[in-house]
């Protein structure tokens, strides 16, 4: 496993990627406690499948390029909720409707939320 310090720079660069793409309700929770193999949930929401396309392909690509290797993708071919597992980073891009159906901060309302930067606005 890497260290934890791995897993925060990996979520920062998911995070700015997914912004960067239009992501939406960015939620990262610590789920190490209940999942030893797993650091950090990563909880993005897209309005539209093409949206949630985008987002769970840019986090991929920048990830990538930063040289971390991906495990493991499910749901691309949907686009309605697309998971993405990066070893101590599992992203998890939503549609709107299925992050409420799935409900997955219900799930994990015991894992502490994860603190990230929101890069600055440029307009």
């Amino acid at each position: 496993m890497q260290s934890p310090e791995t897993a925060e720079e990996m979520l920062q660069i998911a995070v700015d990627a997914a912004v960067s793409k239009g992501g939406e309700d960015l939620v990262a929770l610590n789920v190490s406690e209940p999942l030893p193999l797993v650091d950090i949930f990563l909880l993005v929401t897209g309005n539209s499948e093409r949206n949630v396309a985008a987002i769970a392909d840019e986090i991929e690509d920048k990830l990538l390029e930063s040289g971390h290797k991906r495990v493991r993708r499910e749901g691309r071919a949907e686009a309605r909720w697309v998971l993405l597992d990066f070893g101590d980073l599992i992203v998890h891009v939503f549609h709107q409707e299925e992050r409420v159906y799935y409900g997955l901060e219900r799930l994990w309302k015991d894992c502490p939320v994860v603190p990230f930067e929101l890069a600055a606005d440029p307009a």
